[in-house]
């Protein structure tokens, strides 16, 4: 029995065929695309556990793939880029990507981080009935992917709506930028943390004056916190 459907798209069919090879040997069912609109046709209609998507691919690139998944489904994807650049690192957690392979790549670790995501998943999906928390006029629900703002539903991305829950769920913990890219990306991400300042920034829009008995806090020098003044 497959242990799960995994979609690679690549253009270098030679890469795509040697994963296949090492995934269906590990026991994964797989599907090949070789451009952007094979890979969304293939999402849509055949339902896969996981994407392995490359960056640079002919009509739809991994960014605008990456974008339109994003738009219905929370399904895991690790993008493959053959740059390594800082910026494609940051654009991809951005986009909601959940772990990235920099080319050239050893196959065993690709296999390793498919592991380690898939069970990461599995894991969130099993760690905690509490699927919602809720304060003084603020509600995030993880179930229906909804934020409630005094009563309206804020339409949010994905990966800010999950950072708002993580923070709330631990009210007045202390996270730096670091602990916050692996709790909540689910990786160790060395580089530029600009991502979590851009997507704090992007809450603190949506959240700001909205009540004076929680607030996103800025620790300096450390990273954030959902302060709650009347905790018991």
């Amino acid at each position: 029995m497959a242990l799960g459907k995994i979609l690679v798209t690549d253009d270098d069919k030679n890469i795509c065929e040697l994963l296949r090879l090492y995934l269906e040997k590990e026991g994964y069912s797989v599907i090949l695309a070789h451009d952007g609109e094979e890979a969304l046709l293939k999402f849509e209609t055949l339902h896969p556990d996981l994407m392995l998507l490359d960056i640079m691919l002919p009509g739809l690139d991994g960014w605008q793939v990456c974008r339109e998944v994003r738009k219905k489904s929370q399904v895991p994807i690790i993008m493959l880029t053959a740059k390594g650049e800082t910026f494609d690192k940051v654009l991809g957690l951005e986009l909601g990507a959940d772990d990235y392979v920099v080319k050239p790549f050893d196959t065993k670790e690709i296999v390793a981080r498919i592991k380690a995501v898939l069970r990461r998943v599995g894991q969130n999906n099993q760690a905690s009935d509490i699927k919602e928390v809720s304060y003084d006029k603020l509600v995030v629900n993880m179930t229906r992917y909804e934020l409630k703002v005094d009563g309206k539903v804020i339409d949010t991305p994905p990966k800010e709506l999950e950072l708002l829950f993580h923070l709330a769920s631990n009210p007045n913990r202390v996270y730096t930028r670091d602990q916050l890219l692996d709790e909540v990306w689910g990786f160790e991400y060395y580089g530029d943390s600009r991502t979590i300042d851009v997507h704090v920034k992007r809450l603190r829009e949506k959240l700001e004056g909205v009540s004076d008995k929680w607030s996103l806090k800025t620790v300096w020098g450390v990273g954030y916190k959902f302060e709650v003044t009347d905790l018991l």
